[in-house]
């Protein structure tokens, strides 16, 4: 018990907190480009067993980071005892929490139209979730250095494994994709507003009073995602949900005309290069 009091007090370890741009911040954005870049230009075509090893890696990386996660949020270690306290607006369903759902599917489910809606998700939304995080990090730094690593590693990977199912599947990129993973987004959001009320209500019952706002859109708590945030108080809470969802789906739909745009741009210089060799 004292050995992983002290291993817990360990990983609790504090830093001043990173700032927005600072030189923790830039360093992670550095790190996850030159990630992006590399994984991109290595394995661009490679098998459907190395694409699938290399999603189940990631996922095994940020289920084990999310372990940690939970378990410093919620053990207390002082004056010798150690005590569990569950802090339920950590609970493990943010927007940015999907990969652990996702990556599986991608590992392990058989190539064709099922798989193509999650690598979709992945290359459109998920992306999406990383990329705002690492532009915009809020209030995801704290003073604990093994969480705010944590942090950048997680939306870090949603970023890597968004460019490079982007890239690897560029040949049959297309519309279809991005129509196959837009029900995905609205399932795991349907079901963050179905667990907003249903476990809200469970903990009530239980006498339990913590936040709980899974995907930030729940009708007990305003959400505080930028724009969002201002439009939660203006309107009532189904059109506010309305608003998010449909906003959502228009992001992962320019997503995808960017992605697409941009992998027909590197064809085309490809095929140009390849022509002039020939000459």
């Amino acid at each position: 018990m004292r050995f992983l009091g002290n291993l817990l007090l360990f990983f609790e370890s504090e830093m001043t907190t990173p700032t927005a741009y600072g030189w923790f911040h830039l360093m992670w954005f550095a790190l996850v480009i030159l990630a992006s870049v590399a994984l991109c230009v290595r394995f661009h075509d490679c098998s459907d067993r190395t694409f699938r090893r290399i999603a189940l890696i990631l996922w095994v990386v940020m289920a084990v980071l999310e372990l940690y996660k939970q378990l410093v949020y919620s053990l207390e270690y002082e004056n010798g005892i150690l005590t569990w306290d569950y802090q339920w607006y950590a609970f493990p369903y943010q927007f940015c929490s999907t990969p652990l759902y996702i990556l599986p599917f991608l590992a392990f489910l058989p190539d064709g139209a099922r798989r193509d809606r999650f690598i979709g998700y992945m290359a459109f939304f998920s992306f999406f979730g990383g990329v705002a995080v690492m532009f915009y990090p809020g209030d995801v730094f704290i003073r604990m250095i093994g969480i705010n690593v944590q942090s950048m590693i997680h939306h870090g990977i949603q970023v890597v494994m968004g460019v490079f199912c982007a890239v690897w599947a560029r040949r049959r990129l297309n519309l279809r994709y991005y129509l196959r993973s837009a029900p995905v987004f609205v399932t795991l959001f349907g079901i963050a507003i179905v667990m907003n009320y249903a476990i809200y209500a469970i903990l009530q019952a239980c006498g339990i009073d913590e936040t709980f706002s899974m995907f930030y859109v729940s009708p007990y708590f305003p959400s505080h995602l930028p724009i969002l945030s201002s439009i939660y108080p203006l309107v009532p809470f189904p059109v506010f949900a309305a608003i998010y969802c449909i906003g959502f789906l228009l992001i992962g739909l320019i997503l995808y005309y960017a992605q697409f745009g941009i992998n027909k741009l590197v064809d085309t210089v490809h095929a140009r290069r390849a022509s002039a060799r020939t000459v």
